[in-house]
């Protein structure tokens, strides 16, 4: 039943959201120079590495890293990248790796393929065996503002009270956080 949730309400909201995805794309393209999206190596389900979209909001020079790694993260956004953030807007091309069932649209939030601390955690609680997510408990919770074992003690959290419900709950909490910006970083 998730799967099929997943596809149909990934593939309405990208027929919905198609005018505001196109106008997204063009203001990354018209504000600096590379493509409008992005798309970085994640590790999904069973630790397994998928290509997951983003419009882009980093320089095309950006070193492969997670942000909080960066010096200066900022000096690396383009000129859209903080609103793009703050608002998540970024995070909508995902909806094509819902569709396609790289991911879900609630689970953990998918590492980057050399966050090896992360996946060995997520690993060690049994949560790899999750397809990530668009949004996710954690996200709920704190986002970027959890440490490594935060994160990983929420997402094992989920794991143990997954349901239909649940993830509707996650979904409906993901909207004030997203409204408001809260908890992102850079």
């Amino acid at each position: 039943m998730k799967r099929a949730f997943d596809a149909v309400a990934s593939g309405a909201g990208l027929l919905v959201l198609a005018l505001p995805l196109m106008i997204v794309a063009i203001l990354v393209r018209a504000t600096s120079p590379g493509p409008a999206l992005y798309w970085s190596q994640r590790v999904g389900r069973g630790n397994r590495l998928f290509p997951m979209p983003k419009f882009r909001t980093m320089r095309i020079d950006t070193p492969e890293v997670a942000t909080h790694l960066l010096d200066d993260p900022r000096r690396w956004l383009t000129p859209v990248g903080p609103l793009l953030r703050k608002t998540s807007l970024d995070e909508l091309p995902q909806l094509w790796s819902v569709l396609v069932g790289h991911m879900s649209l609630v689970g953990p939030r998918p590492a980057l393929f050399n966050q090896d601390d992360l996946v060995a955690a997520r690993t060690a609680a049994g949560v790899d065996a999750l397809r990530p997510g668009v949004t996710g408990w954690a996200q709920i919770n704190g986002r970027d503002e959890l440490s490594i074992e935060g994160k990983v003690a929420l997402d094992a959290e989920y794991l143990a009270k997954a349901s239909f419900l649940f993830d509707l709950k996650i979904l409906i909490g993901t909207v004030a956080p997203v409204l408001l910006g809260k908890g992102v970083r850079g």
